[in-house]
């Protein structure tokens, strides 16, 4: 399927799962994503290969390694952390905790300073409490990631957390979600703010706004990069510096 996308124009694979880190797991290989990243990257016409929906518990040194040091692979990190306390992951059935997620972000940015990291968080999550709020405030200040989502918790038909005590009150999900929104935003701005100087490689997908994507940045919720002045067509990568941000988007020139 991939060599036939890449024989139809398409330049950038987006591999998407509930769970991408743990792709072969049912196969019998856990480590299959990192042999087949080798294989995208061989395909002929394919410039960029993208991952998305990486748990941060299941995320191994070795499809850690491979991500950063395999050919066309993007070094980007859509890591679905959720929540920072670890009572409020327990009760979502996930584990980690600040300390643990700062630190595989660490690692990422020593082995690949201009890695996109980017996640999304619920807010509100039964049994969250104000400790919790803070706490996950916190790893958002701290963390400095370039895309944030936050979302404020909702009963959903059908789901576990449905039946949970301890539900937080609308009024205070709405104030959190709007203090955190507000937040990541500041921070987010910062982070891209950081890149100016850097160089990037843009893939052209509006020639009208003469506008992209660096490597960094997922499609349609990661910000964007545009050009001044430039008459490129889309389709094509463009190496460039950038040379201003504008919240998560960023302005480019030409090498």
């Amino acid at each position: 399927e991939a060599a036939w996308l890449a024989q139809n124009g398409v330049s950038e694979l987006f591999l998407v799962s509930e769970n991408t880190t743990s792709y072969g797991k049912d196969l019998g290989d856990l480590k299959l994503m990192e042999k087949i990243l080798h294989e995208f990257a061989e395909i002929e016409g394919v410039e960029r290969v993208r991952l998305s929906y990486l748990q941060p518990a299941e995320m191994r040194p070795s499809l850690l390694q491979a991500m950063i040091e395999t050919d066309k692979v993007a070094p980007y990190f859509d890591l679905s952390f959720q929540h920072t306390s670890p009572t409020v992951l327990r009760r979502m059935r996930r584990f980690g905790d600040s300390e643990k997620f700062l630190h595989l972000i660490s690692q990422i940015r020593a082995l690949s300073p201009e890695a996109g990291i980017r996640s999304n968080f619920i807010v509100g999550f039964p049994g969250e409490t104000q400790a919790d709020y803070g706490d996950l405030a916190d790893f958002i200040t701290a963390a400095k990631l370039d895309a944030v989502g936050i979302f404020g918790y909702s009963d959903e038909d059908n789901t576990e957390a449905l039946d949970l005590s301890d539900k937080v009150e609308e009024e205070v999900i709405r104030e959190r979600v709007e203090a955190l929104s507000s937040l990541a935003d500041e921070m987010v701005s910062l982070r891209a703010q950081a890149r100016i100087g850097e160089s990037v490689r843009v893939l052209i997908e509006d020639a009208e706004l003469q506008e992209g994507r660096a490597a960094h940045q997922g499609p349609e919720v990661d910000g964007t990069t545009t050009f001044i002045g430039t008459n490129f067509e889309v389709g094509q990568y463009i190496d460039a510096v950038v040379i201003d941000s504008m919240g998560a988007d960023l302005v480019a020139q030409v090498q």
